[in-house]
C-alpha cells in the first residue's frame, strides 16, 4: 500500500486548502484512513479520520474547519481546510490501517494504530 499527499502549499490567513492523498494497492475492503499534522517541533497529531462505513472523526481542535472525504472511483482522500490559520501550519500526512477498521474517534486520534504512511505535504500560513 502506497499513500501520496499532495496539495500543500502557502498561504494567507482564511484562505482554504484541500490536499489530497492518492491510495494504491489496496483493494476494495475495510479501511480506516486518517490525516495527521505535524507543527514544527511538536509531536504529530491525528485531525480526521474515515472509515470503509463512512464515519468521520474530527479532533475537536479542527471541528467545523476541517473536512475528510474520500472519492472512492479515484482512490483519492482528501482534507479541505476552511478558514485557515497560522497555527494550521504543519507537516500533514494520511495514514492507513486495515486490522481495525472500522474506526471512529472522539477526539484523539492516535498515530501508533496506523500501519501505513505517505511521505507528508507541507502547509504553511502567513498572518
Amino acid at each position: 500500500v502506497q499513500l501520496v499527499e499532495s496539495g500543500g502549499g502557502s498561504v494567507q490567513a482564511g484562505g482554504s486548502l484541500r490536499l489530497s492523498c492518492l491510495v494504491s494497492g489496496y483493494t476494495d475492503g475495510k479501511v480506516c484512513m486518517a490525516w495527521f499534522r505535524q507543527p514544527p517541533g511538536e509531536q504529530r497529531d491525528g485531525v480526521a479520520a474515515l472509515d470503509s462505513d463512512g464515519r468521520t472523526s474530527y479532533a475537536l481542535s479542527v471541528m467545523g474547519r476541517f473536512t475528510i472525504s474520500k472519492d472512492n472511483a479515484k482512490n483519492t482522500l482528501y482534507l479541505e481546510i476552511d478558514n485557515l490559520k497560522p497555527e494550521d501550519t504543519a507537516v500533514y500526512y494520511c495514514a492507513a490501517d486495515f486490522t481495525f477498521a472500522p474506526c471512529h474517534y472522539s477526539d484523539y486520534i492516535p498515530p501508533l494504530e496506523f500501519a501505513f504512511w505517505g511521505q507528508g505535504t507541507q502547509v504553511t500560513v502567513s498572518s
